[in-house]
Formats: structure tokens, C-alpha cells, sequence
């Protein structure tokens, strides 16, 4: 038995490692529905993280096994190596292991028949881009990595993105790694592709279409629109499920229930779902007899999830890494937590939105605070807390703008943006320090640094940042006088004294 360790060198576990030839020591209840050797491509998925094998490769394995087709998934790693790493000493197997309150249960995936990486590699990407052989594009990057100004939705023409376009160098950016594929596809007459965003953007089908229209346009000929109008789809997505970081303890748990070790495993809720609007001009795996729902309009079920699942765990994110609440599920036990939550939705959420046909808000809210407080999934008060300057505006302000333009008061949704400042002061209500993780840090350190320290200055400072905060929403002076108010609640009495008074 030799000693299998972690990217840092530290040993989680000894014995087998998950590989092609070790499938047979694994539980027959845990083996993969297909195996990468007997697979053909037709899927290229960009980010290689743990939501997209939590989900996405779950649902194309399982459409593979259930009707067929050629749609092994190229997965590609926009720049870390770790996970890609892993995963190609792994012949492309992983494994998902499936928390709840009763015992861990998993089962290894094998849809992934090529790993690729971009940084050192972009060029390779854009041919694999332009291979006929590649029908459906996925990604996962999370909301950042598009460029996309917040409060516009139009792609940041930076000198990076730029370059991209109008050089020759190999792409360093996401919109032009996806524009000289594309245009790469366009001059070899490859034929038509689906191009899906399923990360947590409204609308993220028509935003990504029409950032890449843009960059097509700068680095493309005229030609080139017209070949993209009338050949590349970009079909808008919802998706979800709750997907914490992996840990030393989830390889040591799925170890136990695979009798091998799987450094590429990742855990994951019971609960999934992927709505998906049905525009592919050169097919798609059988997502639709797996369980994932295709429709002609994923609009109400986009808003309904950025809305509720997003905004409140965004919320409750702020308010626990506040009060010191390690993960989620520790956040909500605090008292008062849920009938805030609750209140955010049913007052501020539900009336502006109007959901699919036979769904309530509330039912829809009710599980979502099942879910959330699930003890069995340590999903990090900050990993949720991450890049708030690109989030919030889906998941909170328009919440605020839309209850705004029907003269209401939001204000349990100003509760959550005035946690959201707090947290970007960067102490908790115990003093520590609570870090920044954010691509627009800079720009909102420097307007706190400029503001004064008090709860009006604070306000004044971060509505201020046009980047982030819309300026009718940040000169409305309802708004500002509700997330001064509940600053000064949480300046003076914590989270714990904001709880009491929204009761």
C-alpha cells in the first residue's frame, strides 16, 4: 500500500488509486454509467471545477447511458493545472459523493474522454473549437471570468481582451479564447454549435451571445456575424445544486465508500436541477430523459433561483461570516436567521417575480432553507462570499430596483446589501478580519478609504461604485436611507442586534 497525497504534499489517504483499472475494486452500486476509453467527444466543457462535475458531466453521462450518441465531454482547465492534474492520473474518472443527514452514498462519473488545459495551450483549444467533432460548448467559470461590466452586461473591451482580438498571440481571456474559436470554426466551415453558459448570470444565454458578438466583431471580418448569427446558438440555462469545497475528509469518506482513493472527488447535495432552453442546430445528449427540464423560455426559473436560492444564500452568507458562523448550515441556526430569510423573500422577493406555471415562491423558499441547512454539507459562509461585486447585481439589486420602480421599500433586501458593505469593511462583528475575495477589491477599498467610517459614509462610498451599483439605484434616496439604517444597527449591535430588531 503507498501513501496518496494531496496537491500540497500532505497524505490523505493510502492504497489504490481510482483508475481505469481499478473500477473493478469499486461497489457495483458506485460504478460509472460509461467509460471514458469507449467514449467519442462532442461536448467541450471550459472550467474544470467541482460544480461542473457535480452537475453537467453527471447529467451527459447519465444522457449517454440512457439513449446513446457520441457527447464525451473535452474538459478543459482555464488555468490552474491542480484538479486537471488529478483527473489525468485518473484516466478522467472522479466521483461524487452525495451528503445528506443518512450515510454517504457515491458513484464515479466517466464522461470525461480528454483533459485539456488553456493557459499553456489556448491555440489548441481553438482548433478543438473549430473540430467538427465538437457540437455543444459548456462552461462553467463563474460570473468574472466573462468580463462583463455589472451594471451594463457589456463586455469590458479591456487591453487584455483587446490584445486578444486584434493580435496574434494566443488568447489569454475567456471572451477571446470562445471569438477565435469561433472564428477559427468560421473559416473551416465546421458547422453549427451550441455554445451554453451555466454559470449564475441572468439571462447568461443572451449576455454570453452578446459579448461574443462583440468581440467577433472587433477581430472578425462582416462576414463572420453573419456566419455566427446563422450557425452558433447561445441557449440561456438555470442550474443548480449546492457543491461545498472539497476536503481532506470528503477523499477520506468517499475512500471508505469506493475502496479506492479518488483525489478528484467532489460533494455534492441530493438535490439537482438544470433548466435548459432547447436551441442546439447540431444536437444534444438526452439532457431531457435524465431529469433536466428544456423549454423555450428559462426566464422564470432563472429569476426565481438568482432571486431566492442565490439571494439568500448570498444573505445568509454576509450575515454568518458576521457572527462568526463557520458554514451555512451553522448560519442559519442563529436566531431569528429564518424568519429574516423568510421575510426577504415573501415581502421583497416573491413580488417581483413571477414564476413558472404551478410553482409557488414560498414552497420553492421553504426548500430552500431545507436544503441550506443540511448538516452534512460544510459549505463555507466565505467561499459563497466571494466576488460580491459581480453576484449581488443578479441576485439582490435588481430585487431593489424592481421594488423601487413600484414605490416600495425593500427592506429586508437592503438588510443584505448593508451586510454586504460591512463584510467588504473587512472585520466581523468579533473583531476578526474577514477577507476580500473579489476582482473589483481594489476599487471598493479605495472608495472606503475615501469615505468616512461611519454607516452614512460607508453607504455613500460602495452605492457610489458605479461599477457594481447601478447610479438610479445608488441616487435613490429610499434606498440609502434604508442601508444607512441597518448599518447603523449593525454597527452598533451586530448581526445579533439586526436579527432582533427585524423581528
Amino acid at each position: 500500500m503507498t501513501p496518496v497525497s494531496d496537491a500540497a504534499g500532505t497524505v490523505v489517504a493510502t492504497g489504490a488509486r481510482l483508475r481505469l483499472d481499478t473500477l473493478g475494486r469499486i461497489p457495483a452500486a458506485s460504478a460509472p454509467l460509461t467509460r471514458p476509453d469507449e467514449l467519442r467527444p462532442g461536448v467541450l466543457h471550459l472550467g474544470l471545477g467541482a460544480f461542473h462535475r457535480a452537475h453537467q458531466a453527471v447529467y451527459t453521462e447519465a444522457a449517454m447511458a440512457a439513449a446513446g450518441g457520441d457527447w464525451g465531454i473535452v474538459a478543459v482547465a482555464p488555468r490552474s493545472r491542480d484538479v486537471l492534474t488529478r483527473l489525468t492520473a485518473q484516466d478522467g474518472l472522479f466521483s461524487v459523493l452525495t451528503l445528506s443527514a443518512g450515510p454517504p452514498t457515491a458513484r464515479v462519473v466517466g464522461a470525461i474522454t480528454e483533459l485539456r488545459h488553456a493557459a499553456s495551450a489556448p491555440m489548441a483549444i481553438v482548433d478543438r473549437l473549430a473540430d467538427p467533432e465538437i457540437r455543444v460548448v459548456t462552461l462553467t467559470v463563474t460570473e468574472k471570468a466573462y468580463r462583463l461590466t455589472p451594471a451594463t452586461g457589456r463586455l469590458q473591451a479591456d487591453d487584455a481582451v483587446t490584445a486578444d482580438l486584434t493580435t496574434e498571440r494566443p488568447p489569454t481571456t475567456l471572451p477571446g479564447l470562445l471569438a477565435r474559436g469561433l472564428l477559427a470554426r468560421y473559416r473551416a466551415d465546421a458547422g453549427p454549435l451550441a455554445v451554453v453558459s451555466c454559470d449564475n448570470l441572468p439571462a447568461n444565454g443572451r449576455l454570453l451571445g452578446a459579448a461574443i458578438r462583440q468581440a467577433v466583431e472587433l477581430a472578425g471580418p462582416p462576414a463572420a456575424l453573419t456566419w455566427l448569427a446563422e450557425n452558433v446558438t447561445f441557449p440561456a440555462t438555470m442550474v443548480d445544486r449546492i457543491v461545498p469545497a472539497a476536503t481532506a475528509e470528503t477523499v477520506a469518506t468517499t475512500r471508505a465508500v469506493l475502496g479506492v482513493t479518488d483525489l478528484a472527488t467532489v460533494s455534492a447535495e441530493p438535490f439537482s436541477q438544470w433548466v435548459i432552453e432547447d436551441a442546439f442546430p447540431a444536437g444534444r445528449p438526452a439532457w431531457d430523459q435524465v431529469g433536466a427540464v428544456l423549454t423555450d423560455d428559462v426566464a422564470p426559473w432563472e429569476r426565481l433561483k438568482l432571486r431566492v436560492l442565490n439571494g439568500v444564500h448570498s444573505t445568509l452568507a454576509y450575515l454568518g461570516a458576521l457572527d462568526g458562523a463557520e458554514t451555512v448550515a451553522d448560519a442559519l441556526t442563529r436566531p431569528g436567521m429564518r424568519a429574516v430569510l423568510t421575510r426577504l423573500v415573501a415581502e421583497d422577493v416573491a413580488p417581483t417575480l413571477s414564476p413558472p406555471p404551478g410553482v409557488s415562491v414560498d414552497d420553492y423558499a421553504a426548500t430552500v432553507l431545507e436544503r441550506f441547512g443540511n448538516p452534512a454539507i460544510g459549505h463555507r459562509t466565505l467561499q459563497i462570499a466571494m466576488d460580491g461585486s459581480q453576484k449581488l447585481p443578479q441576485r439582490l439589486l435588481g430585487t431593489l430596483a424592481d421594488l423601487r420602480a413600484v414605490g416600495a421599500e425593500p427592506r429586508w433586501a437592503a438588510l443584505s446589501l448593508a451586510a454586504w458593505m460591512r463584510f467588504v469593511r473587512g472585520r466581523a462583528d468579533d473583531g476578526r478580519e474577514l477577507p476580500l475575495s473579489d476582482p473589483k477589491a481594489e476599487l471598493l477599498r479605495a472608495a472606503l478609504a475615501a469615505a468616512p467610517d461611519t454607516p452614512d459614509g460607508v453607504a455613500s462610498a460602495l452605492l457610489g461604485c458605479a461599477e457594481v451599483v447601478p447610479p438610479a439605484l445608488a441616487d435613490d434616496p429610499v434606498v440609502r436611507g434604508l442601508v444607512t439604517e441597518w448599518l447603523t444597527v449593525l454597527d452598533r449591535h451586530g448581526v445579533t442586534g439586526a436579527l432582533d430588531a427585524a423581528g
